[in-house]
């Protein structure tokens, strides 16, 4: 059963032994249907993780990939850069979006007095987010994501945990439909929800990497529906996290340390720099999905680029220079996809691809720039 958690004082939900593991293991490193979006925090789960940061000041540049021509989709080659980038401590703030992309403002009863006397609206929630991958006998990925109650002016001290909503990819607790991944960090995973009254959910997680700063990266959450053959948007989550030093389990709180504001309020990203014709620099992809997978760990393989056009049927524009775009093509496939404006002209793409009954057909990653003279017909 899969629940979320709410949590009075600030502990810790993975046993101190499995702390020491982790520990140890440095030694060996490799160079929302509804407010929970998913969560199992019955199990203990048993990681160690094999992963790495050199440190804060360490810059993308110093990471170095050697990219195999005749690569195999099944190959899990790059799992040790992938964890090297992804395990950590990632605090920053969070925020729910409604389809159009109109921000949800927080529970009243989440929100302190102060703010209401004052009419204060809050619409983002301070975040952690502990990232544990694992090199062991199988891969493992582990997160989980915590919501801190709003605190008036700088109250790092008496920050108290909302929720804690964990999630695993790999093992025998698997979560994941399927989770596909990149040597840079980034990733995208497909979670099997249960939406309200039966509704059957999927929440698509897209982790985005500032190409200039792995420090730095996007996370959105489609929750979308799927009814009658087809697939449609019920909601949004947004997250701007920064990495904040090695993986601690979430223990030390951010407070006003943080490197991240809350973006719910700020303007979203124009349109007119997202529809057009697109064309892709770098493309990783695996297909073949719908079938029955032994393994839901799939590493996204290098393909031939493509081109694309976005128009504005289906796109929600976002803070922080994000969209979300969601498509359906003439066989019943909808492509749901999330972008990130790194900069002008230039993005980031995560985009699944899924059968009218919901099964996934393809997960691509994606490098695009965009052609500026396009002109709409």
């Amino acid at each position: 059963m899969q629940r979320m958690t709410l949590v009075s004082a600030n502990k810790t939900l993975i046993p101190s032994y499995l702390l020491s593991s982790y520990l140890r293991s440095k030694l060996s490193f490799f160079p929302y249907s509804s407010p929970p979006l998913h969560s199992n925090t019955n199990s203990q789960k048993s990681l160690s993780c094999a992963s790495s940061h050199s440190g804060a000041a360490t810059s993308a540049n110093s990471f170095h990939l050697h990219h195999h021509k005749e690569e195999s989709p099944q190959s899990l080659s790059y799992w040790g850069d992938f964890t090297a980038r992804v395990s950590g401590e990632w605090d920053g703030f969070g925020a729910e979006f409604s389809a159009e992309g109109k921000p949800i403002e927080l529970p009243e009863f989440v929100v302190p007095n102060a703010f209401r006397e004052w009419e204060v609206e809050i619409f983002d929630w301070q975040t952690q987010c502990p990232t544990l991958a694992s090199q062991t006998i199988e891969p493992l990925f582990f997160y989980k994501l915590v919501k801190l109650l709003p605190t008036v002016g700088c109250e790092a001290d008496a920050a108290t945990r909302y929720s804690v909503d964990e999630r695993i990819a790999g093992g025998s607790e698997n979560n994941a439909a399927a989770f596909g991944f990149h040597p840079s960090g980034r990733y995208i995973c497909v979670w099997p929800v249960d939406g309200f009254g039966g509704k059957r959910m999927l929440e698509l997680e897209h982790c985005l990497v500032n190409p200039k700063n792995w420090e730095e990266r996007m996370r959105v959450i489609q929750v979308v529906r799927i009814e009658e053959g087809m697939v449609s948007l019920e909601k949004i989550w947004g997250f701007s996290e920064h990495w904040d030093g090695p993986f601690r389990n979430g223990e030390q709180l951010g407070g006003c340390a943080i490197k991240e504001t809350g973006f719910a309020l700020t303007d979203p990203v124009k349109d007119s720099e997202i529809v057009g014709e697109w064309e892709g620099r770098e493309r990783f992809s695996v297909g073949g999905l719908a079938a029955e997978q032994k393994f839901s760990i799939h590493q996204l393989a290098k393909g031939q680029s493509q081109k694309s056009i976005r128009g504005q049927i289906g796109l929600t524009t976002l803070p922080k220079n994000l969209w979300c775009y969601l498509k359906t093509n003439n066989n019943g496939e909808t492509l749901a996809e999330v972008g990130w404006l790194v900069d002008h002209g230039h993005a980031m793409t995560s985009r699944c691809v899924l059968h009218s009954d919901g099964r996934i057909k393809e997960m691509v990653l994606e490098e695009e720039a965009k052609v500026l003279d396009y002109q709409a017909k």
